[in-house]
């Protein structure tokens, strides 16, 4: 099934349309070098066959797994020899670029620098990280993105319909091809092979429901609406685990949406939140392990990425808990809301134009590192909320020592 010409590529509307780089370097039929950066299973391997099938080009396929320089050389030498004695240019495509060493990648850059060669190199990993300058700069990266549900149906319809697919052998029930589309979790190849599967255990004209297809994959459906109340009682559940520090609660959910098909970005998005609102600064080392979480999602993608945010996860649960940053600045939106603002005191305000001290503006102000301990009695809050306590730290964690450097800081502020 896969696609022969651009036209039949489904996803990647943001690099296939008119006047992108890749329809222009396609169209012109010119030597070229790309990096196509993206998740398995997004078109990577597909885009670089459709390329050297639409341009007539001899096409090469080096595996960064089991090949090394010996055979990316011999492979570069024959294009040197097609390209003198015949002009017909060489795509030389090496998947898994990134599992290359510093030496392995050195090697293509001849080819790339004299346009011996049209390189495409495939990652799933950043090339910025796993990808060597002088390779990367000579080349056009491509940021290839998970496909989407209705780009994935359309695969799987096009599959059971094509001659080249099952060609109407076998039918997919409703449910069943929702089940498949959320096992996928973006990745096409992976749809197919699903697909395939349960083809094989079922006879000429039989429908697949979601039981063939859990057989067939050997995974279980996991009982999880992403756009309904499941979604929500899911996650829900997940963060009021963490809350409540019971770790193994939190895991189960954690695999649950992971199995689902929900999306890994949401799930990062919802620990960075609940590393401020629920462990703030009783552990301020959370919200670092919560970020790190969602960019090794960013950079790695699933399957791996579950192993980042399990951490994170196992890291929220057993934290020390304290909702006293969400209760501060909540505190303080309130009292803006109400009205509760006045003018900011004369003494801070903007001196550093033209003209301000003549108005008054920064007269009296006290530099805080001129005084010993860097705090002075000093009024910083407008009258109407002077004095307001916002953030009150709790006890629990390294925040109890933060109980102590606030009571001491406000003291001195207010003259105590």
């Amino acid at each position: 099934m896969r696609p022969r010409a651009l036209d039949e590529v489904v996803g990647q509307a943001h690099l296939l349309g008119p006047g992108t780089p890749i329809r222009q370097l396609v169209d012109r039929d010119v030597p070229m070098s790309l990096v196509l950066w993206g998740p398995p299973g997004t078109g990577k391997t597909t885009l670089a066959t459709v390329v050297s099938h639409v341009t007539s080009r001899r096409f090469v396929e080096i595996s960064a797994v089991s090949d090394g320089v010996k055979r990316v050389r011999a492979e570069i030498d024959l294009a040197r020899r097609e390209l003198g004695m015949t002009g017909r240019q060489t795509v030389l495509f090496v998947d898994e670029v990134h599992r290359f060493n510093k030496a392995q990648q050195d090697a293509l850059l001849p080819a790339v620098e004299n346009r011996w060669v049209s390189f495409i190199g495939a990652t799933t990993e950043n090339p910025f990280f796993s990808v060597i300058s002088p390779l990367l700069s000579r080349s056009l990266l491509l940021t290839l993105e998970p496909l989407g549900e209705d780009d994935l149906r359309e695969v799987v319809r096009r599959a059971l319909a094509d001659e080249r697919g099952l060609g109407g052998r076998v039918r997919l029930d409703p449910a069943a091809e929702d089940h498949l589309i959320r096992l996928a979790g973006g990745d096409a190849r992976r749809t197919l092979t699903y697909l395939e599967a349960a083809a094989l255990v079922v006879d000429d004209g039989a429908v697949i429901d979601a039981d063939v297809l859990e057989k067939a994959v050997d995974r279980a459906a996991v009982r999880y609406d992403r756009e309904g109340d499941q979604h929500y009682d899911v996650i829900s559940a997940f963060i009021k685990s963490i809350r409540g520090s019971d770790v193994d609660a939190a895991l189960h959910y954690l695999a649950r949406m992971i199995e689902a098909g929900e999306d890994a970005r949401f799930i990062a998005r919802r620990l960075i939140v609940h590393a401020s609102e629920d462990v703030g600064m009783a552990d301020p080392t959370a919200l670092q392990t919560a970020v790190a979480a969602a960019q090794a999602v960013e950079f790695v993608g699933l399957p791996e990425a579950r192993i980042n945010l399990a951490q994170a996860v196992i890291h929220l649960s057993l934290a020390p808990k304290s909702n006293a940053v969400i209760m501060a600045v909540d505190g303080a939106l309130g009292d803006v809301r109400k009205g509760l603002a006045g003018p900011v005191p004369g003494h801070l305000r903007d001196a550093h134009y033209k003209g301000a001290a003549k108005i008054g503006h920064g007269k009296g102000y006290k530099y805080a590192h001129d005084h010993p301990g860097g705090v002075v009695r000093q009024q910083y809050a407008p009258d109407a909320v002077d004095g307001r306590e916002y953030y009150r730290p709790t006890r629990h964690g390294a925040e109890s020592r933060f109980t102590e450097v606030l009571a001491r800081i406000r003291s001195v502020l207010r003259g105590a």
